[in-house]
């Protein structure tokens, strides 16, 4: 069997795919370094998963092929191959026994394959609850949330993103026990039902990749086990997490009567000249705050200081609180706002971040001590 494409008709979805690859599964299980090249009339699908994370990205032969057939490959070999070859360049593969042949120009690859029926497949009836969002929106929703993420904690339903549909909004929230990041953003069509599912950190970040900043829409299929988004190139299915997530609405409307608002910029290089004096993971700074004004101060193992005076809009009682610059500065980055506010109730509570006048986004950071 034997097919012939375009170079860069070829790349472009297996650069779609190959990201869900992982080097170390060689050991467990050789096939999932492997992708599934399917051709069916003049579409090729390419499908690739670690059997947590799915897949398939669809390409056009520009021809029809009579029979429908399937072969696996080395996904990064068949890629620095793909990438190494002129652009223009037409690719003709060939299948014999358990081997594949590539040529291109005068060039010519034969790669090892295995079974296609061994390949794990997550195609399969996911849910009926749907709804459908633009890819520029669900992008940028999981932009301001994600890095809020836990990663390999031991309350594994933190170690991904919930995903919630209410109220006509989709909204997306992360935490890891230190942060929480809240973002939600309007449905275009009214969504009656609800739904909710915590997607695994892994299924969220290639979500981020393959997605685009077009107004194209990406379909969304919720089920009890798996979520599913469809865009007009790639299909991606993931598992979900199980486990019951932090109340986070009991946590953003926490009410505080200290509110300090600044210029985000300032705020940011603020953080930023501070944060460079420490190398290790504790990064923590302290916050004086008084009437107009805000000290940033810090002290890293080697009794290094910095210490800043930042103009800022604040009436009340003195306070000073302590937290990881790293978080402060990674609210700060997602925040699009010209200015911010910070809602306090006092040196030992959670405090508050959000844009001022955005509703779309609320970032809570829990204090450390210093």
């Amino acid at each position: 069997m034997r097919f012939t494409v375009q170079r860069e008709a070829f790349l472009r979805p297996l650069r779609a795919v190959a990201g869900v690859v992982e080097r170390k599964q060689s050991q467990l299980t050789p096939i999932l370094l492997n992708v599934l090249i399917r051709i069916q009339g003049s579409h090729f699908f390419l499908t690739t998963t670690d059997q947590e994370v799915e897949l398939v990205a669809k390409g056009n032969l520009g021809v029809s092929v009579d029979k429908e057939w399937t072969v696996t490959a080395p996904v990064r070999k068949l890629m620095d191959i793909c990438k190494a070859l002129p652009e223009g360049e037409a690719l003709t593969v060939l299948q014999e026994q358990d081997r594949i042949t590539i040529r291109a120009g005068r060039s010519r690859f034969t790669l090892s394959t295995l079974p296609a029926g061994e390949f794990p497949s997550l195609n399969e009836e996911i849910g009926k609850f749907k709804f459908s969002i633009t890819e520029r929106h669900l992008k940028s929703l999981i932009e301001q949330t994600c890095f809020a993420m836990a990663e390999q904690d031991v309350r594994y339903y933190l170690n991904g993103m919930l995903l919630e549909v209410k109220n006509d909004h989709i909204y997306g929230v992360a935490a890891d026990g230190h942060r929480l990041a809240f973002g939600k953003i309007a449905l275009l069509s009214q969504e009656t039902n609800t739904a909710r599912a915590i997607v695994p950190r892994k299924g969220i970040l290639e979500l981020q990749r393959i997605l685009s900043e077009s107004e194209a829409m990406v379909e969304i299929i919720l089920g009890e086990n798996h979520i599913r988004a469809i865009t007009s190139e790639v299909q991606l299915t993931s598992k979900l997490l199980d486990g019951r997530f932090p109340d986070y609405e009991r946590i953003i409307l926490k009410d505080g009567d200290k509110v300090l608002t600044g210029r985000r910029d300032v705020l940011k290089e603020a953080f930023q000249r501070a944060a460079a004096l420490f190398s290790d993971k504790f990064r923590g700074v302290r916050l004086r705050i008084t009437n107009g004004c805000l000290k940033i101060l810090a002290t890293n193992t080697e009794q290094d200081e910095v210490e800043e005076d930042i103009e800022i809009d604040y009436v009340g009682n003195d306070l000073e609180i302590g937290f990881n610059v790293k978080y402060l500065i990674d609210f700060l980055n997602v925040i699009q706002t010209e200015d911010i506010k910070f809602i306090f109730s006092d040196s030992n509570s959670s405090a508050r971040i959000e844009g001022v006048g955005a509703q779309n986004c609320t970032y809570v950071i829990m204090p450390m001590r210093i």
